[in-house]
């Protein structure tokens, strides 16, 4: 050995957790490790560049930023970095910079891996160090996003310009042209600083211009009376949700119920650099199921670009369930535009992971429809039947497949009156079977997307009221929930398919997300939480603090890696286009993302153990 290997043998010998390796391999480090000298200000990792190396530092300083400027760490002798790229096998996502002349080792990633894979303490220390395992591995996905971190207060510019509901429109337009805005916060005409209407330049052209309208008209006529706001508290994913959710181009921000803004669709795309929000747009002005199966590429642009902007698995659910429930609201309405109005009233539902805003790119369709008490098969079955017909087949040409179990609004049992639907739930609660429990872990997250939606909080409110009330039914549930187990074997290893299409694979939605979000909702019902999205779930669990301290964070950690790994996966298929699936080859994923997955499958397995002690499987029905 040089003298030079030898002086890095020593070096590693002195630091942690190169001192844990035995000999051989520490001399083996030694004789591939590559030095570089940087000055003092220089670059040595950049944001988006292509890493393969451990970098530790030998001598001098070296600062690590986040991707905004702001100073996170600063390294000396012996301190590491670049292992996130590393492990993770993705561009560099927070810069470092030389703070003195410093000299940095580089051990390359063949044998970063190999130490990596076959040392465990070394392993866990560079995990540690990296992320603080699973947890801390969420929490900077989370942090690292301003979506998710940034109040929409930050998006505000100007103060809000407010004028009288009493003054004319012709008043209205001087005033937008002097201020030279896009619309108006219009105020009581007996208190100035209370808002009861917005008007918009679109509500100018639509309803004075257009209609003919003279310009003395009053603004309280043509304004959009109580418009959809949000609190200044809020953060901007919140302000895109809503926007994206009520189709709405200019939402004012609140503070104690009063306005200091207004942010617009250009300040959400500072942020949201992919256009959910022109996709929701584009979808409402479809004018076909052909116009709306169009925007498929711009979807799951849409999809891909929020993953490699760091969203999180909510974040993207969300978004994707609010496009999913557009393309469901725009069918409808070409659907009666083409069988005339609805001879009585009725709500269409969307079913699992779309109403638990947990939808991603690769679906099928669930939904089904309520309809008015007063509905006759005889006078009233012919138009529902074709309406859900339209929707159904619409939405297969648009990408979501036909559920296979036949949970769609075409069936005759998902297309009844709301008393109908009371008694299917009070029934599957009350007196509960094989049958019925699959169906309540498929009904029981739902959401109305058209129509009297007040219909579906009524189901909502019902189901929470008598679940909570039954401990044999969370019995029987609880069974349910613990039929898919996690992919790990007896020495913690993965469990992968053996043979079939999807031979060597985990299918991450089968065995991680969908166990997963069953035995939340067993816990949200024992609760009588009403929430549908899984996360929001949590929160009332946690709040009801029927789990041992800690659980309830270690679900959502747990949830929310499976998820992003899921995620992950489905937008490299689309990137590459290949058709996205669930499955996933675990020696074709990081290290990194191995040892996590190992964690959070591993939180479900417990989880699983736990529940069945909390709400002992009763085996009779």
């Amino acid at each position: 050995m040089e003298v030079e290997q030898l002086e890095i043998l020593t070096f590693l010998k002195d630091h942690v957790p190169f001192r844990w390796l035995p000999e051989e391999e520490l001399s083996k480090v030694a004789t591939e490790i590559d030095v570089s000298y940087f000055r003092a200000g220089a670059t040595i990792l950049e944001v988006g560049q292509t890493n393969s190396d451990l970098h530790i530092v030998r001598s001098g300083a070296v600062e690590i930023y986040l991707r905004n400027g702001e100073l996170f760490n600063r390294l000396g002798e012996g301190g590491m970095f670049g292992q996130q790229s590393v492990l993770t096998k993705s561009p560099v996502r927070f810069p470092a910079k030389a703070l003195d002349d410093t000299l940095i080792y580089f051990i390359p990633y063949a044998l970063f891996i190999e130490l990596f894979d076959r040392h465990e303490r070394f392993s866990d220390f560079v995990e540690l160090e990296n992320n603080k395992r699973l947890s801390h591995t969420v929490t900077r996905r989370q942090d690292a996003n301003e979506l998710m971190t940034s109040p929409v207060n930050k998006l505000i510019t100007r103060e809000p310009v407010l004028i009288s509901e009493s003054a004319t429109v012709k008043e209205a337009a001087c005033l937008m042209s002097e201020e030279d805005i896009s619309c108006l916060l219009v105020a009581d005409a007996q208190d100035s600083v209370s808002m009861i209407g917005i008007m918009t330049d679109r509500d100018l052209r639509t309803r004075v211009i257009a209609q003919g309208l003279d310009y003395t008209t009053l603004v309280r006529h043509i304004m959009t009376p109580a418009p959809i706001t949000i609190d200044s508290s809020h953060f901007v994913f919140e302000a895109m949700l809503t926007m994206l959710t009520h189709n709405v181009h200019h939402l004012p921000v609140l503070h104690l119920g009063k306005p200091v803004g207004v942010i617009g669709i250009s300040d959400i795309i500072r942020y949201e650099s992919h256009n959910s929000l022109f996709v929701v747009s584009s979808i409402f002005d479809a004018q076909s199921v052909e116009e709306i199966s169009a925007l498929i590429p711009d979807i799951h642009a849409s999809f891909t670009r929020m993953v490699n902007e760091d969203a999180n698995s909510h974040m993207i659910g969300s978004a994707m369930s609010v496009i999913g429930r557009s393309i469901k609201q725009r069918l409808l309405a070409l659907a009666q535009e083409q069988l005339g109005e609805p001879p009585i009233p009725y709500c269409f539902l969307a079913l699992g992971s779309m109403a638990r805003d947990e939808q991603l790119v690769l679906t099928d369709q669930d939904n089904a429809l309520i309809l008015d008490d007063s509905y006759n098969a005889e006078l009233h079955g012919e138009y529902f039947l074709k309406l859900a017909r339209f929707v159904c087949d619409g939405l297969a040409e648009c990408g979501y497949s036909y559920c296979t179990g036949n949970i769609m609004a075409t069936n005759t049992r998902w297309r009844q009156p709301l008393s109908v639907w009371k008694g299917y739930f009070t029934e599957w609660i009350e007196q509960p079977t094989p049958e019925s429990l699959l169906n309540s872990s498929i009904f029981f997250d739902l959401d109305g997307v058209w129509g009297q939606t007040e219909w579906a909080d009524e189901l909502t409110a019902l189901i929470a009221k008598k679940a909570q009330a039954s401990p044999h039914f969370l019995a029987c549930l609880t069974r349910n929930a613990i039929n898919r187990k996690p992919p790990l074997g007896f020495f913690k290893d993965f469990v992968v398919e053996k043979d079939g299409e999807h031979r060597n694979t985990i299918n991450l939605k089968r065995r991680g997300t969908a166990p997963l979000s069953d035995l939340i909702r067993v816990y949200a019902l024992a609760v009588g939480s009403t929430a549908q999205n899984s996360f929001e779930r949590l929160d009332d669990i946690i709040a009801a603090n029927i789990l041992p301290p800690g659980r309830g964070p270690d679900l959502r950690d747990a949830l929310e890696f499976i998820s992003m790994v899921r995620i992950r996966h489905q937008a490299l298929d689309l990137e590459a286009d290949r058709v996205p699936d669930n499955n996933i080859e675990p020696e074709q994923i990081s290290p990194f993302e191995r040892r996590n997955l190992k964690d959070a499958f591993q939180i479900v397995a417990n989880a699983q153990k736990f529940i069945v002690i909390k709400y002992p499987p009763n085996r009779r029905f």
